[in-house]
């Protein structure tokens, strides 16, 4: 099960693995670290994080409509956990900035706790993602053109997989957008006409549906 998040990439350290200056990815699947980020505004907090990459607690308030004082009670407790860090003071101003390019939250599938903070997270993720989509769907949409309107897809589907075709389908899932990295953070290698995109997807096995028998 993967957690994956944001305008960057999220499919989320204490304890981080580093891939590159340019590829900075929070890998973690302790419990303490997903539980900090198992809120619905510090996910909100996040999402505005990652798309102003920088910005002060009063700027953050504005856009997710708490206080100061509140949003500033929940960057402590990011900071705390590795998610955020302080950025370049601008004059009294003292901004807040991601510490990491893309988080990956997938637990230890062996600890109950890692699972459900990780389950969480993922479900503040769909719930967050799903209300973005309606609000397309329903306040944006007829005003696309045709020729971006082909672009747009909504598709479910259902299937009998095993594990191990399940796994795949995850591992083939995550590096769809690989070819198209880096673009976020450098706009110097968006092409012309390009505009940003979002994809949510979700891939889980029915529990309502036993399982084959074995032979």
């Amino acid at each position: 099960m993967t957690a994956a998040e944001g305008t960057p990439d999220v499919a989320v350290g204490l304890p981080a693995e580093v891939a590159s200056a340019e590829e900075r990815s929070l890998v973690s699947s302790d419990p303490a670290v997903l539980r900090a980020l198992a809120h619905p505004l510090r996910v909100e907090i996040m999402a505005v994080l990652d798309d102003l990459q920088e910005a002060t607690a009063t700027e953050i308030a504005e856009r997710v409509g708490e206080s100061p004082s509140n949003c500033s009670f929940h960057l402590r407790q990011l900071e705390k956990a590795g998610f955020i860090v302080r950025g370049e003071q601008r004059g009294t101003a003292k901004p807040w900035r991601p510490a990491h390019h893309g988080r990956n939250l997938s637990p230890d599938v062996e600890d109950p706790a890692s699972v459900r903070a990780s389950a969480t997270i993922g479900a503040l993720y769909v719930q967050r993602e799903a209300s973005r989509v309606v609000d397309y769907l329903t306040s944006s949409a007829a005003t696309e053109s045709p020729e971006w309107l082909e672009t747009m897809t909504v598709n479910t589907t259902e299937f009998w997989a095993t594990q191990e075709e399940m796994r795949e389908m995850v591992e083939r899932i995550a590096t769809l957008a690989d070819h198209l990295q880096g673009r976020s953070h450098d706009p110097s290698k968006r092409p012309p006409g390009s505009r940003r995109a979002r994809m949510l997807v979700t891939l889980n096995p029915d529990p309502t549906a036993e399982p084959t028998p074995e032979a």
